[in-house]
């Protein structure tokens, strides 16, 4: 399946596919040709990034599962204003990485806020407080906070959040979308119970992040 985020590019460019492919075909002339084929592989590849799979939840819903694919490539405690003493999990995506979040546990959506910043590179750990990001503020049924940060990248421009304040949402609910290379932070309570460590690979839904202590 192929993401909805992606058909504002997959389109346009399958569109000039069409075009390029037709007038190569009438005309010798190599740029029309070079057109062609650099659209195609764009094509190909946009195909692959907006990739997306229904992945299958683990039934006990007081696991917190994994809002996103890639690679957690940080693990520190961090103070946070909202949420206290805390664990802050970063989870790398690179260009080859499903691009969807998920909600991790079931909740309301306290806060939702895009905060305006650099594009440094997403593996850089001074993204996590410098990039572009949409904030969002978290409370389960139990009180828990949490948060999760769709943090920009260096390729990575456009960040979709459907996130909305004061609305309850589902665990395994599409949470929104960042185009190519980027950044997801997770910030748990402290006695959250973390079951990923540095360099292991997660997948969106599947993956259990961890529980509440």
């Amino acid at each position: 399946m192929i993401a909805p985020e992606g058909k504002i590019i997959l389109i346009p460019a399958s569109i000039l596919l069409l075009i390029f492919g037709f007038m190569s075909f009438k005309t010798e002339g190599m740029w029309i040709k070079s057109f062609f084929i650099f659209d195609f592989i764009f094509v190909i590849f946009s195909l692959y990034f907006f990739r997306d799979p229904d992945h299958a939840m683990p039934e006990d819903k007081s696991l917190f599962i994994s809002p996103a694919d890639g690679k957690v490539v940080q693990i520190i405690d961090v103070n946070d204003l909202e949420v206290g003493q805390a664990k802050q999990i970063s989870i790398f995506l690179s260009v080859f990485n499903v691009h969807k979040q998920a909600v991790p546990m079931s909740s309301t959506v306290l806060h939702s806020k895009y905060n305006k910043g650099k594009f440094l590179a997403a593996w850089n750990h001074k993204a996590s407080m410098d990039n572009e990001q949409t904030e969002i503020l978290f409370e389960t049924e139990s009180g828990m906070k949490y948060k999760i940060k769709q943090i920009a990248g260096l390729i990575a421009r456009r960040i979709l959040c459907y996130m909305v304040e004061g609305e309850s949402v589902e665990r395994g609910d599409r949470l929104g979308f960042i185009r190519f290379g980027s950044r997801v932070d997770i910030i748990v309570p402290f006695d959250f119970k973390i079951k990923v460590k540095v360099g292991d690979i997660v997948k969106n839904r599947i993956s259990v992040i961890g529980s509440a202590g």
